[in-house]
């Protein structure tokens, strides 16, 4: 499929927000070893801005000159290839000059100009589906990328909302997302377990002690990367901790996940 979104699956991960360099780096040299020790895709992720937090205070990172001078130094640094949001048509350009994969946030998969703007940067594209989307209805927005003309494409479940504050993952999504969209499907494992505005303050909560069960469900399931945001403490992350992997379990999840992917896919061809 290319050198990003590939026929193995692959990793996305890194912190929320893109923070100070040093824990930046230290998280993209955890996730260029675990890469080489599993075998693995990794592609670095961080956002340079959270456009979209549920208060008007909300941590949102250092902006799009400062953070993608991060993400720069992130790339040279570890090698690994490099993914951010982009929020806005404008901001497209900038962001293509560094990032290797840009990312529609779910919230913003129908806005048509940053949709086509993207996939005229040259650059794969990474589309979140919205949390009131069926799959189906994702094939618009895929289409849009596509006239734009990006060379590589993904479409990401991040669950659907079910009630006030709590997103549930259709399995078989990822099945019917790769049949209508023509794209590798991704699962959002931290997102998923997000519980929007239900955390201190208005902020978003989390329930991180599902995010390997859901992951090793996903995996059985016919997802074909993972999407996980980590970080070394994240009880003190600025945004989205609560629903944040700690970095000292990614390996060991992110390994046990890839045994599933494989044993259900030799289940299938046998």
């Amino acid at each position: 499929m290319g050198q990003h979104f590939g026929a193995t699956p692959f990793l996305i991960a890194g912190p929320c927000v893109v923070e100070a360099d040093d824990l930046n780096l230290r998280i993209g040299e955890a996730l260029a070893e675990l890469g080489a020790k599993l075998g693995v895709h990794v592609i670095y992720k961080a956002s340079y801005d959270k456009a979209n937090r549920s208060r008007l205070k909300g941590a949102r990172g250092p902006g799009l000159e400062r953070g993608l001078e991060a993400l720069a130094t992130v790339r040279s640094e570890t090698g690994l290839p490099i993914l951010t949001d982009v929020h806005e048509a404008g901001q497209v350009p900038a962001a293509a000059q560094v990032a290797d994969v840009l990312q529609i946030p779910a919230f913003l998969c129908r806005q048509t100009d940053l949709l086509v703007a993207a996939g005229r940067a040259g650059r794969a594209v990474n589309v979140k589906k919205g949390q009131w989307l069926s799959p189906d209805a994702m094939q618009g927005a895929i289409e849009k990328v596509r006239a734009g003309g990006a060379p590589e494409l993904a479409v990401t479940e991040r669950g659907t909302f079910f009630g006030y504050g709590d997103l549930v993952v259709d399995m078989r999504n990822f099945a019917r997302l790769r049949a209508v969209c023509g794209v590798p499907a991704v699962y959002d494992a931290t997102h998923a377990v997000q519980q929007p505005g239900r955390g201190e303050g208005g902020a978003s909560g989390g329930l991180r002690e599902f995010i390997p069960p859901l992951l090793y469900a996903a995996a059985a399931a016919g997802a074909d990367g993972f999407f996980l945001e980590t970080h070394p403490d994240p009880d003190r992350a600025p945004s989205d901790g609560p629903n944040m992997l700690p970095l000292d379990q990614l390996a060991g999840v992110v390994s046990v996940a890839i045994e599933v992917w494989q044993r259900a896919r030799e289940a299938v061809r046998a």
